[in-house]
């Protein structure tokens, strides 16, 4: 049974898992890995990439990745590496929606939250846009105690601090939202790139290897079934997303190409939380030989 059919407020969830924080990190990965996908996760020989993924979650800690989880500070990681030309424009850092003045904003602009994922408010229109129905939220969001969700480590550390960006708008795309291309990245190299469109309506998702050959597997969200072009900027994309995971066992790098141009999105270190429903479930297994691992330990 999907529990999400029987808490299905969102906010409920994170308040009941926020109360079960004390359950030791291991044995809540394993039930929720349960409840997800219906079996036990082997964390002494992980083979798929869930399981790697719950190990790197337990025993990889890197403070960089803190760092690059943080919407805000993950910047200056980018900055680091030479490429402040692929930020997008940023408007505000601040630390309570009390501190947005939306008179000093333009008529379009993104608000999220540097503390976790899908935490973003999009305004098309300044005119429509009413900031006190979304204070509320926002202020759920800031104290959200995202580490104890997901047992994300990467993430236990954050400080909660709310960032408005520019609207990014492709002038060119037939779909609902910007594309959003997602590299999978293991030592340093992207393997595979994850292809996201209609992300404001349908979301849907493809696959493909770094010479744009389309892979037959689905996960999270449902396939497109028309031809996608090669982007001519594919070449530069991935020679910006090795560089970003220089370093990294394992992290995916998300761009965006809006009217030719590359933007940085965010880099993930447990997509899915690890608990990603392959189909056929054997690229789970591919994607876990891929994952170094010299990295993964026998537990002591």
């Amino acid at each position: 049974m999907n529990y999400k059919n029987i808490i299905k407020k969102q906010e409920t969830r994170f308040k009941i898992l926020h109360y079960l924080r004390f359950i030791p990190d291991k044995l809540m990965i394993k039930l929720q890995y349960f409840i997800k996908l219906k079996k036990i996760p082997d964390l002494k020989k992980p083979k798929t990439f869930n399981e790697k993924l719950q190990w790197y979650k337990l025993y990889y800690r890197d403070p960089l990745m803190t760092i690059c989880a943080d919407k805000y500070e993950v910047r200056k990681y980018v900055k680091s590496k030479g490429l402040d030309y692929i930020l997008n424009d940023l408007y505000y850092v601040i630390n309570s929606p009390n501190e947005i003045d939306l008179e000093k904003l333009p008529d379009k602009f993104v608000i999220k939250t540097t503390n976790g994922s899908g935490t973003n408010f999009f305004c098309e229109d300044k005119e429509q846009f009413s900031l006190e129905s979304i204070k509320p939220t926002l202020t759920k969001w800031l104290n959200r105690n995202i580490y104890a969700s997901g047992r994300e480590w990467a993430y236990k550390n954050i400080t909660p601090r709310i960032i408005i960006e520019r609207f990014l708008e492709d002038n060119n795309s037939q779909y609902h939202g910007i594309n959003d291309f997602k590299f999978i990245c293991f030592n340093g190299k992207a393997e595979y790139i994850l292809v996201d469109i209609d992300k404001l309506k349908y979301n849907r998702r493809n696959v493909y290897d770094t010479n744009w050959n389309k892979v037959e597997v689905q996960f999270n969200q449902p396939n497109f079934e028309h031809e996608f072009s090669k982007p001519e900027q594919l070449d530069e994309m991935l020679k910006i997303v090795n560089k970003l995971a220089e370093g990294f066992p394992f992290v995916r790098v998300d761009l965006y190409l809006v009217n030719q141009k590359i933007y940085f999105g965010e880099l993930t270190f447990y997509p899915g939380t690890g608990y990603l429903k392959f189909a056929p479930q054997k690229f789970d297994y591919k994607l876990g030989e891929l994952f170094p691992n010299k990295m993964i330990r026998l537990e002591e």
